[in-house]
């Protein structure tokens, strides 16, 4: 019956992948954080369209504009309303 130990190369080597591995996913997670991919900060025909909402009443309407163009979240659209 084979030995299920593994040898000192083995774990040498296995903890060296697995080490490779985890610092590329930080790197991967690092990357994306710096680039991401929407932009906090509407173009001005978009701003143009939330103040004239909010000016109509449709607070509501102008926070799912802003979150749908820039991907902010609920919170920070909320608050990025109020303040135009």
């Amino acid at each position: 019956m084979p030995s299920l130990a593994i040898n000192t190369t083995g774990l040498i080597l296995l903890t060296i992948l697995v080490t490779a591995l985890i610092i590329a996913v930080i790197i991967g997670a690092v990357r994306f954080t710096q680039h991401p991919r929407n932009h906090l900060t509407p173009n001005p025909d978009v701003l143009d369209q939330a103040r004239e909402l909010k000016a109509n009443g449709q607070i509501q309407d102008a926070v799912f504009l802003v979150r749908g163009e820039t991907g902010m979240s609920h919170r920070a659209a909320v608050r990025f309303v109020r303040r135009l």
